[in-house]
């Protein structure tokens, strides 16, 4: 039995690829590990703060702050951590948009990202401090961006990868459907991913 954390950060609803992805590791990772419990953040629903001076201040100590927005910034960021310390299993849908991640999932993440919460420099290098997670990220695409000259414009793969890296999230399996918008490979790229995905 396993807590799962799926995050949903696709703007198209139930049409999404990355979504539908996501559902499909799930559905394998329920079938593993029956009597698992899968908790849904649907960023385009619940949407976090943006990163702005609040943040900077409140996370780095960096100059004045009033009380209130401490208060506020700590709040969301501390359970935004919670569910992710809580979790033993995280389904990321990652859809590319313009080369990188949606908006929504890079404020996701900068909550996420908290000194002396999910890494230190204590030790005087960067040690990740959220340990024995497992990840699966659910990537969809209009083009073709795990291989060939579509891989110099993906942003999105390489940022997320090095930023749960980052706070300790190394054992990470990704899934691609790609080529969603391209003639020849949108009619099947996502029951092709589909048929791939192994946990």
């Amino acid at each position: 039995m396993k807590k799962i954390l799926k995050i949903i950060s696709s703007v198209n609803g139930a049409q999404s690829k990355s979504t539908q992805l996501a559902d499909a590791v799930i559905e394998k990772l329920t079938a593993n590990y029956p009597g698992s419990t899968v908790k849904v953040k649907d960023l385009s629903q619940q949407r976090y703060e943006h990163f702005h001076e609040g943040h900077l201040k409140v996370y780095r100590g960096m100059g004045e702050v009033a009380t209130d927005v401490v208060a506020a910034v700590e709040k969301v960021s501390d359970a935004t951590i919670n569910e992710v310390m809580d979790a033993d299993i995280i389904v990321i849908g990652v859809p590319i948009y313009n080369f990188h991640v949606p908006s929504t999932l890079k404020a996701w993440m900068d909550h996420v990202m908290r000194a002396g919460k999910t890494f230190s420099f204590a030790t005087g290098q960067a040690e990740g401090l959220v340990k024995n997670k497992k990840v699966y990220l659910a990537v969809s695409s209009g083009g073709i961006y795990s291989e060939g000259i579509g891989q110099t414009y993906d942003f999105a793969v390489p940022y997320m990868k090095a930023a749960l890296g980052f706070v300790g999230m190394t054992d990470i399996s990704i899934f691609w459907a790609e080529g969603c918008d391209m003639p020849g490979y949108k009619e099947t790229a996502l029951q092709k991913a589909i048929d791939k995905v192994a946990v």
